[in-house]
């Protein structure tokens, strides 16, 4: 009876050690793996580009991404798309797909595993993506999932970020944001917001609201690891006697802004106008 399990031992060995070697090449200074065909140190290379006509107030999520996003906004009505990916080898390319689905109302892009071999997940190395879109201004946008930066233009919608390893910056964002676990810093300029106003949590970083005039909000944070201070000489930051919280009316108050569970510092400051820029620049003649 051993005799009988130690030969089905030896047979499943050979058999697992078959499988090894068809995927890797022996030479004669040793073992390297090979993954594919292609010569070892090369680089293998896809890019994707597309062109979406979009409806205003179109709904646009970008997710699962392994690398830095970069939206660029303008008054149009056409979305472009252009995607880079790359990897060391075109096995590693093959691990991962870019998934893009369109209409009228609503734009799409996320990547997905491809259809590949067990061992191909366990040894080989994953791709990595960079997504820049030229996207119209009138959308509401959304992106979780992004292991890398996320650079935003002006937008004249809401905005949702989530699961995102980088920095955050949006140039504009009207009716409402959210930003939820984020392990970077995150600038957001706030023009105008609606009843559900801003939240932001579980953010690993320093959090830069720059406020544009005429904004009606009020802030409320707790359960921060750092401070709130503001820039903004009309805007009066109240720290309370008890816990780390802090409070501030923003013009008129109106729309929440709430802040928690963030390691990091929030900075109240202006958005940069025309005229700002045109007084700094004076200022800086006069000295």
């Amino acid at each position: 009876m051993k005799r009988v399990l130690v030969v089905a031992a030896l047979v499943i060995i050979a058999a697992v050690a078959g499988i090894v070697r068809s995927h890797t090449r022996v030479s004669r200074h040793g073992l390297s793996f090979d993954a594919s065909s292609s010569a070892p140190g090369s680089e293998a290379r896809d890019e994707i580009r597309k062109s979406y006509e979009l409806s205003p107030g179109a709904e646009v999520e970008v997710r699962g991404i392994n690398g830095a996003v970069t939206i660029e906004t303008s008054d149009s009505k056409t979305a472009e798309v252009y995607i880079v990916r790359t990897a060391n080898d075109q096995s590693a390319l093959d691990k991962r797909k870019i998934v893009i689905d369109s209409t009228a109302t609503s734009l799409t892009i996320h990547g997905e595993k491809g259809d590949v071999g067990f061992l191909d997940h366990l040894f080989g190395s994953n791709p990595s993506e960079k997504v820049t879109l030229k996207l119209p201004k009138q959308i509401q946008l959304s992106t979780r999932g992004v292991n890398g930066s996320v650079v935003v233009g002006e937008l004249d919608g809401s905005i949702a970020v989530s699961g995102v390893n980088g920095r955050v910056e949006i140039g504009q964002a009207t009716g409402s944001a959210e930003f939820h676990g984020v392990n970077g810093n995150i600038a957001v300029a706030l023009k105008q917001l609606q009843k559900e106003g801003v939240r932001i949590s579980g953010i690993n970083g320093n959090i830069e609201l720059r406020i544009a005039e005429g904004l009606n909000a009020d802030l409320e944070t707790h359960g921060m690891n750092g401070n709130v201070r503001s820039d903004v000489s009309e805007i009066i930051v109240n720290k309370s006697e008890h816990g780390n919280r802090y409070s501030a009316q923003i013009g008129t108050g109106g729309s929440p802004i709430t802040v928690s569970g963030v390691n990091g510092n929030v900075r109240l400051t202006r958005v940069a106008t025309a005229s700002n820029t045109a007084k700094a620049e004076t200022a800086k003649v006069k000295i």
